[in-house]
């Protein structure tokens, strides 16, 4: 059974610039008073084959943690577009927000991004390799509102309160709802 879970991650700046921070709201529900903070990353995965390339945009410890709902928000710097590859600028990324617990990740939300330039002429010239070098400044993001969500057991060094279950009103179940 997993103490935290996940209700909503909200982006409050989608779509924007590439090369505007990351602004974020999360919303996440917790069982039992946690006695350490949570640890939350951000991440932006360029070359899927290439972990090397795996940009930590920014890192934030959450805590103390009450039993309830809880919420925060996050900012997490753009990532440095010198360790992008040219091949991989455009079009499908991925950006992972993991949360652990006394160093065990006990859940990843991942979403696509899509970049592009910000007018038809732009994107016409990359599509046909007319563009000979990236321009920056006139790349969008835009992060696809459907996350995909992997949880991991971890040994929490807390017990639910008696009646938890119930905290959002019904049963709980271990699960992560990201709306």
């Amino acid at each position: 059974m997993s103490i935290v879970t996940i209700r909503n991650v909200e982006f409050l700046n989608n779509p924007a610039r590439f090369s505007d921070p990351y602004r974020f709201r999360v919303t996440f529900e917790c069982i039992a008073e946690l006695k350490d903070d949570l640890e939350w990353k951000l991440i932006y995965v360029s070359s899927p084959g290439n972990e090397s390339l795996d940009q930590e945009l920014d890192d934030c410890l959450v805590g103390p943690v009450p039993m309830g709902v809880n919420a925060f928000e996050f900012e997490g710097t753009a990532p440095d577009p010198a360790k992008i590859p040219a091949e991989d600028v455009l079009g499908v990324a991925a950006l992972i927000l993991t949360g652990s617990y006394k160093e065990q990740e006990f859940v990843r939300v991942g979403y696509y991004q899509n970049t592009e330039y910000d007018n038809d002429e732009m994107r016409e010239a990359a599509q046909n390799g007319e563009l000979k070098k990236v321009v920056w400044e006139r790349l969008v993001r835009d992060i696809s509102a459907k996350p995909r969500v992997t949880r991991f057991q971890i040994k929490w060094d807390v017990v639910p309160a008696a009646g938890a279950e119930s905290l959002a009103g019904g049963s709980y179940v271990s699960c992560c709802t990201v709306c």
